[in-house]
């Protein structure tokens, strides 16, 4: 059965609450038990130095988050777990991968944007407080990816675009190293509709940002009850029927709870079951599921030396894959071993590099795609489609065009081209006639060899 490899990482600036076991946890875990699936789970904690330079806080938060895994239930022996910065190939990979990455790409990168942004609306320097790590962000995030050539990277809605940047970061080093060879696999990205959100206290969106979490271990039984007695509810009075649509209370309850135990707390609710009863209930629920876990996660953090040693398993396990893989690339990219013959060298040089389409999502998460010239430079950049199958079948129609008739000069000296009489691209760099009589030449030799392969 060929197993499809699936890579989960979370980074370690926090604690984790009930809102991370539900929507992130439990359904990695479940989903890594699945005989189809072989599943990667990292601490990002080179992705922790962005955001956090509170050195006590990373330590104990890395170790904080590996225990819960663990006591979730994550089978260690099934799955490969270790910690980002156990594995010293992924930020020789990211270097690589910087090396190639085109710095219009990171600066097209939401968390950079954004906070720039925020730069220009305090009125101070547009890259003031913004690190090289903040930056490069995508690109160590492609290196854990594509290091381990992952087929499927379950994220939230708001990385989707640094999947769609590794996916344009594997391409671009697939064809100008791979002469025909495909190093890095193509990650699809998941985001799951489904998953639960959970509403915190205040009925928002369960985030530390809004101080509205439930904890998942941390404080122990006495916490998470006092926590679930300041969730929010409405001023109806016991003996008054409450209204289940839109409770946060009643949405908790039901993310945890089996469909006849949701069926008989809504009737209990609807006939009037007070709401310091209704959260007694909750806790009663909750604890029953959390407590087996909470003992098993202070047992883990009692011996910090356990959760050390099935990290390093989980790390040599990993390196198994990432040390002869990065051997490769090293080769690939000319970091080879001295014993290597110059002729070898000659023959790849000898190999000719081809025009290509590199597809990628703007800022809006439409589909668009670049034509680049064998020379690397870009020659026509689409306009933005609503679906990748429609901007697939522009660029294959592109290589078909009519260089006489799909064409069709601007005002500005720059061209269209085409399709049923629509403009699906236009040219980049096309200033003055002559620029333009020079990226057309490049356009015509450019489809010859599309054509051609």
């Amino acid at each position: 059965m060929q197993r499809t490899r699936v890579l989960t990482g979370i980074t370690t600036t926090g604690t984790p609450h009930l809102g991370n076991y539900a929507g992130a946890l439990r359904p990695a875990i479940e989903a890594s038990q699945r005989e189809d699936v072989d599943a990667f789970f990292f601490l990002a904690d080179y992705h922790a130095l962005i955001k956090c330079d509170d050195p006590t806080r990373v330590a104990r938060s890395r170790l904080e988050i590996a225990a819960t895994w663990l006591a979730a239930g994550l089978d260690y022996d099934r799955v490969t777990f270790y910690r980002q910065s156990d594995i010293p190939e992924i930020p020789e990979l990211s270097w690589i991968l910087t090396c190639m990455t085109p710095k219009g790409l990171m600066n097209r990168a939401h968390a950079y944007k954004a906070s720039v942004d925020q730069n220009v609306a305090k009125n101070t320097e547009p890259d003031d407080g913004i690190t090289m790590g903040l930056y490069s962000y995508p690109i160590l995030m492609a290196a854990d990816i594509l290091m381990f050539n992952a087929n499927i990277v379950p994220v939230g809605k708001d990385q989707v675009q640094h999947l769609e940047m590794a996916r344009d970061i594997a391409q671009r080093f697939n064809h100008h190293y791979g002469h025909g060879r495909e190093y890095f696999v193509l990650p699809d990205v998941q985001v799951d509709e489904d998953v639960a959100t959970l509403p915190g206290l205040d009925g928002r969106k369960m985030s530390k940002s809004y101080g509205n979490t439930i904890p998942l271990f941390e404080g122990g039984r006495k916490e998470l009850k006092a926590a679930i007695a300041r969730i929010q509810t409405d001023s109806k009075l016991p003996g008054e029927p409450k209204e289940t649509e839109g409770s946060h209370l009643f949405s908790l309850y039901k993310a945890f709870a089996t469909t006849e135990q949701t069926q008989a707390f809504k009737q209990a609710l609807e006939e009037g079951l007070a709401w310091g009863q209704a959260k007694e209930e909750l806790f009663t629920l909750l604890d029953g599921l959390l407590s087996p876990m909470r003992e098993r996660y202070e047992s883990l953090m009692a011996k910090p030396q356990e959760i050390e040693d099935i990290l390093q398993v989980g790390a040599s396990k990993a390196r198994q894959y990432a040390a002869p893989f990065i051997k490769e690339i090293r080769e690939a990219v000319g970091l080879r071993n001295t014993a290597i013959t110059v002729s070898a060298n000659k023959e790849t040089s000898k190999k000719a590099k081809s025009a290509r389409f590199v597809s990628f999502r703007d800022s809006d998460g439409k589909f668009m795609f670049r034509l680049l010239a064998a020379n690397g430079q870009e020659i026509l950049l689409s306009k933005a489609f609503a679906n990748p199958k429609e901007a697939g079948i522009s660029s294959k129609a592109i290589v078909n065009i009519d260089m006489t008739h799909d064409i069709q000069v601007r005002a500005d000296e720059g061209f269209d081209v085409l399709l049923n009489g629509e403009v699906i691209a236009s040219s980049v760099n096309a200033t003055n006639p002559e620029s333009r009589i020079h990226v057309l030449a490049l356009l015509e030799e450019s489809l010859n060899q599309l054509k051609a392969e």
